[in-house]
């Protein structure tokens, strides 16, 4: 808007008075605050001169401008605009960084990245959903030792264990129900079987999320192997790469990854879906040399390398045992769902166990029907695939490459369970509070990145070989589920509402079933590999534990009694201060002033750290500027500068109760890059002094311009 012309007079005023962006606009209200009181300055416009002589423009800023926003007498709120840095550099990075991970998105936005059951199913299924691709391979492995004559056993494994998944569903059902706030199991142990068990079933489940993420994106390399032989030499590359893709789609938020991965779990859905019906057709049709009811000869023959024995069934059991991996995801994750949460997870949990259980038996059915025997060059899938699709076509491709898809997805699970289930560990201080931080997307970023990093070290360490990583597998799961569906039994038995026999008798069932299923899994895959994760646990637990202790003693200790008296402290005018000189320069005499206002008992201190080096100059420049100050001149014969400095204050005669103060000087360089060209001493007697006792640290810093 244009003001009416002013006198010229007024104009030379305007323009000798405050600068003209310190203005404000005549129609805009200024922001007021009680006399005395330090309030934000919010710049709501600047007036400006116009073209015209005596004319000026008033350009009022934008609420989505103002970096606060009042909210109350002594409230204020952070708008947008305080976030941006100030720096070009910094205005880059966030730039960049929001270009690949998206705007940040406020706090009060986060019931709107809330996932519906659809997209929720995508999300926290695609781990379980996925494990159909390998589990029936993991059974055909073990029972391939005894020739292939024993692979029919393999449907009889894969029902028991359908009926061991049957009864874990049933009883996440109930958990979700009565934990809505998440945590799954470890939730149900803590709640009712104490501290320990729940530090064991958070330990359990950590472990088995990020073998998940090795696992599932081994798998899916093998997938894209099976179809195209010619990427087997770049099989760690293409599994690293995974990681990232899927870290980099978490890292945009829940929301926003299941709208990237929810497409590729539902056209897996309907390829292995396709496959099985398919598969099941052309049984019905008699099409080849196996229906029904009678199965193929095996299309390779295998001698065998020992008998038929229980130990070896048991050890199938074990490995095909990896189906019933990622259930427990919905059950960790209940405060992702649109309300109400613990309904909606509970039918995303039925229908996930659906689908899981046929597509397993499915698999297992036409493996054996179609006389599949495992390799370690083509996935048992791909091998069910061709026969069933008739060669290598168009649907046998569809299913390869959306087989790959999901069990590179699969991993999503875990980076969507891992840092939900690290956050309410954080809440609960089992693990470092950084993991209860929300991104700026909203996401919890630590642990995203903390899974990423461990799952890539894992595929580094095992060549992304799925084969290698099967056996660390599903022993925590195992665990885990025990401890809490006996947990849930012990609920019942002291809640006792309508129902509990019932509900009781799922859960003592299961925890039978999964405890059975745990000590199997132990002890068939201990020389294989499964003595790493058994070790493993105990040490992550007296982690956990050490890590809770910290926050114990230090609440403990910081700890301000409410009916106590107020602290007092009476500083003596001549507490000491001690003011550590290099040179005498500006930054030097900004301390030594802001030193001086503090006490009348300040020291500086000069460390010399040169032999021969020449002091006279420095102490009679301070004498004659300083001479109600004294400059304290001590030698280094070692080339030291902290270890000295530390020693003599701790040789000072302070009385008791009175702290040392030490005022740094520092200067401050205008571009990043720049501080690596001095070096840095403050900063490091700062982080020494931050651990001596009684002792206050003040930096007063220069800017360089």
């Amino acid at each position: 808007m244009t003001l009416p012309s002013e006198p010229a007079a007024a104009s030379d005023e305007a323009a000798s008075g405050p600068p003209l962006s310190d203005a404000a606009p005549d129609n805009v209200e200024p922001e007021t605050t009680p006399a005395g009181r330090l309030a934000p300055d919010l710049k709501i416009g600047e007036v400006r001169r116009g073209a015209k002589p005596g004319t000026r423009y008033v350009r009022v800023t934008r609420a989505s401008e103002r970096p606060f926003q009042r909210v109350g007498a002594t409230r204020w709120r952070a708008t947008l605009a305080a976030e941006l840095p100030t720096s070009a550099v910094g205005r880059a990075f966030a730039n960049a960084r929001h270009l690949v991970f998206g705007a940040p998105m406020a706090t009060s936005l986060a019931i709107e990245e809330r996932l519906s059951k659809v997209k929720a199913l995508a999300v926290f299924s695609s781990d379980a959903l996925s494990s159909s691709a390998y589990a029936t391979e993991e059974i055909l492995l073990a029972l391939v030792l005894a020739g292939t004559g024993s692979l029919g056993i393999a449907l009889p494994v894969a029902l028991v264990i359908a009926v061991l998944l049957g009864v874990v569903i049933l009883s996440f059902r109930q958990t979700v129900r009565a934990y809505p706030r998440g945590g799954g199991a470890y939730s149900v142990a803590s709640d009712n079987l104490g501290y320990w068990a729940g530090l064991v079933c958070a330990a359990a489940l950590l472990v088995d999320y990020v073998l998940t993420v090795a696992v599932s994106i081994s798998a899916g390399a093998l997938a894209i192997i099976s179809a195209i032989p010619t990427m087997a030499p770049y099989r760690l590359e293409m599994a690293v790469a995974a990681v990232v893709l899927v870290t980099a789609g978490n890292l945009r938020g829940i929301r926003e990854a299941g709208n990237l991965f929810a497409i590729p779990t539902y056209l897996f859905i309907a390829g292995f879906g396709g496959m099985i019906v398919v598969g099941l057709v052309r049984l019905a049709m008699g099409d080849g040399p196996a229906t029904l009811t009678m199965s193929a000869p095996p299309r390779e023959h295998v001698e065998a390398l020992q008998g038929l024995t229980l130990i070896l069934v048991l050890r199938a059991f074990a490995s095909g045992s990896a189906a019933l991996t990622g259930v427990e995801a919905i059950a960790d994750g209940v405060q992702a769902f649109r309300p109400p949460e613990a309904r909606n997870a509970a039918t995303t949990l039925a229908v996930m166990g659906a689908i899981l259980t046929t597509f397993f038996i499915g698999a297992t059915f036409l493996t054996v029907r179609f006389g599949i025997v495992p390799s370690h060059s083509e996935s048992v899938i791909s091998q069910i695939g061709r026969v069933a699709f008739g060669g290598e076509n168009a649907a046998y491709y569809y299913l390869q490459a959306t087989t790959a898809m999901i069990l590179v997805l699969a991993a999503n699970t875990a980076f969507s369970g891992f840092p939900m289930l690290a956050s309410i560990l954080a809440k609960d201080e089992i693990v470092p509070r950084q993991f209860a931080f929300r991104g700026d997307r909203l996401a919890y970023s630590n642990g995203i990145l903390v899974l990423a990093v461990f799952a890539v070290v894992l595929l580094i360490l095992f060549q992304a070989d799925t084969h290698r990583l099967i056996p660390l597998y599903a022993i925590g799961v195992f665990l885990a589920f025990t401890i809490a569906q006996y947990g849930m039994v012990r609920r019942w038995q002291r809640i006792r509402e309508a129902g509990w026999r019932y509900a009781a008798t799922i859960n003592g069932t299961g925890a039978l079933l999964t405890g059975v299923a745990a000590v199997i899994t132990a002890v068939a895959k201990f020389t294989t590999g499964a003595w790493v994760v058994l070790l493993l646990l105990p040490v992550l637990v007296l982690l956990l534990h050490a890590v809770h202790q910290h926050y114990a003693l230090a609440r403990t200790q910081l700890h301000l009694e409410d009916s106590g008296p107020a602290l007092s402290l009476a500083l003596p005018p001549d507490r000491p201060v001690i003011v550590p000189v290099s040179e005498v320069n500006l930054a030097t005499a900004r301390a030594l002033t802001y030193a001086k206002a503090l006490s009348t008992n300040v020291t500086a201190l000069h460390v010399v750290t040169e032999e021969g080096e020449d002091t006279t100059a420095l102490e009679e420049y301070w004498h004659s500027r300083y001479p109600e100050t004294q400059l304290i001149m001590l030698d280094s014969p070692y080339r030291s500068f902290q270890a000295p400095f530390m020693a003599y204050i701790d040789a000072l005669s302070i009385p008791e109760g009175v702290p040392l103060t030490v005022v740094l000087p520092e200067f401050v360089p205008k571009h990043w890059w720049q501080r690596f060209l001095h070096n840095r001493t403050a900063n490091r007697l700062r982080d020494a002094l931050y651990h001596r006792r009684n002792t206050v640290v003040i930096s007063v810093t220069q800017q360089l311009a």
